[in-house]
């Protein structure tokens, strides 16, 4: 599973695939398909790991007003946003467990590829109105 969320962990887009799939393949996938949801006046940050790590790629998001943040290799230069990947680190973790853990995603029961699917969905959609009824309640200190 592929997972685009906000800063705060509120889903925004994911994506179903092999797992042989270039994760990069995936984002350009993600944001080709729906271009506004990435698309912010003051330009966009994206928050990634070191999987995506790919000129290519990060030209091509670059082009999109998109910039990148990921981890850099051992034998890479320190990469500019490492205080932004350290504040949000938390945040992303906390989301891979939700799902994992708490909403059972790996233990999703599905049968079939659409059955595996619709549980997926109803996982990421319990934790979407989890997350927006924290919001709108003013009980952001539970986003997760």
């Amino acid at each position: 599973m592929h997972l685009v969320t906000t800063i705060h962990g509120l889903p925004v887009a994911f994506a179903l695939t092999n797992p042989k799939v270039d994760e990069r393949d995936v984002l350009i996938d993600l944001v080709s398909l729906q271009p506004a949801m990435f698309h912010h006046p003051g330009g966009l940050i994206l928050v990634v790991d070191k999987g995506y790590r790919d000129r290519i790629t990060e030209t091509w998001l670059n082009e999109t007003d998109i910039d990148v943040i990921r981890p850099a290799y051992r034998n890479e230069a320190p990469r500019p946003g490492r205080l932004i990947l350290r504040a949000v680190r938390q945040n992303i973790e906390s989301v891979n467990q939700t799902l994992k853990n708490q909403l059972d995603l790996e233990r999703h029961g599905g049968r079939t590829p659409a059955g595996a699917a619709v549980r997926v969905l109803q996982r990421l959609l319990a934790m979407t109105a989890a997350i927006w009824h924290n919001w709108h309640t003013d009980q952001r200190s539970c986003d997760h």
